[in-house]
């Protein structure tokens, strides 16, 4: 083994400190599979679930909702991403109860004739909300399946009135350094952001949750008011909405901004595009450890949303 004493290594060979650092928080960030996939079976069933919170009224079951089972409770807020907690499936569910969520408000922006300040018990009031039981795939290669309570966003873009100009939204999320811990390091550039083109934000699938199992949404799956885009992979699904803005132009999300050759904008879930790091090919559903069950193409919503692509090279914009 060949060792190198400090006078012999030249200074361009020594990686900075600031690279290592954000280098070592955006692998860990990354969810390397292999282990890491038992370790995560291991997180679900060692950390406490989250606190069972006020009971939503006035819920329909959507005609939407898939039929697969679904995932418990516990597993559900006890193995979350949502950096601005930390990087380790456990941390938002041991660090997010310093989120205060009520009361909270969505600054409306852009190209709408209604901007302006929503606050969200206004945005509920007498709103009938459904159970929607999507499928929920992140990147790193696990699922689970999710019965999250909200509502379409194409309901409250209506009220907005877009202009003509409008093709895309924006979404930002809240960015607290004294309620988030992970806000105060720098593997992302902070505040999270993420986009839709604008008929995918008006697709019926695309909802804006703000309940799970009936209930309101825990703070470590994106309360008070999150995005889900169920054919997509799950840095999409932004969360702790504060700002929604309608664009012209094609917004930047946080993870394309930081890697845009492992992340891209339409973030579609596709068995045929690899993640640079792995394979999209299959993947392992929650709680289990195998890699074992076949990705579907758009989440197994093709059927729903591939008119939405027709004529697009998805290798290209993936």
């Amino acid at each position: 083994m060949l060792i190198k004493r400090p006078a012999d290594v030249r200074s361009s060979e020594i990686t900075d400190k600031a690279v290592y650092v954000n280098r070592r928080a955006f692998i860990r960030a990354a969810g390397v599979i292999g282990l890491g996939a038992l370790a995560g079976e291991m997180t679900v069933q060692a950390q406490q679930p989250a606190p069972h919170g006020r009971k939503l009224e006035n819920i329909r079951t959507s005609t939407l909702s898939t039929t697969e089972p679904r995932n418990t409770w516990q597993q559900i807020t006890t193995y979350n991403n949502f950096y601005e907690f930390g990087v380790d499936k456990k941390d938002p569910s041991t660090y997010a109860t310093s989120l205060k969520t009520s009361p909270w408000s969505i600054a409306i922006e852009g190209e709408v004739a209604k901007p302006g300040v929503w606050h969200l018990e206004d945005v509920l009031k007498g709103r009938t909300l459904e159970e929607r039981i999507y499928r929920h795939r992140c990147v790193e290669g696990w699922s689970m399946v999710m019965p999250w309570v909200g509502f379409p966003l194409r309901d409250l873009i209506a009220q907005l009135q877009p202009t003509s100009k409008a093709r895309f939204v924006e979404f930002t999320s809240l960015s607290d350094p004294g309620q988030m811990p992970g806000v105060r390091a720098s593997y992302l550039r902070w505040p999270y952001t993420e986009g839709l083109r604008l008929d995918e934000a008006m697709h019926p699938l695309t909802i804006l949750a703000v309940g799970l199992y009936d209930e309101v949404l825990p703070n470590q799956d994106g309360a008070p008011i999150r995005l889900v885009v169920p054919w997509k992979y799950g840095f999409k699904s932004i969360k702790s909405i504060v700002k929604i803005r309608l664009m012209e132009q094609q917004p930047i999300g946080s993870w394309q901004r930081e890697n845009p050759q492992e992340y891209g904008f339409y973030a579609n879930v596709n068995p045929t595009v690899d993640h640079p790091r792995w394979s999209q090919a299959k993947e392992i559903r929650l709680p289990g450890f195998f890699r074992n069950r076949a990705t579907q193409m758009f989440n197994g919503y093709g059927d729903q949303v591939a008119g939405l692509y027709a004529g697009m090279d998805l290798r290209r914009n993936f």
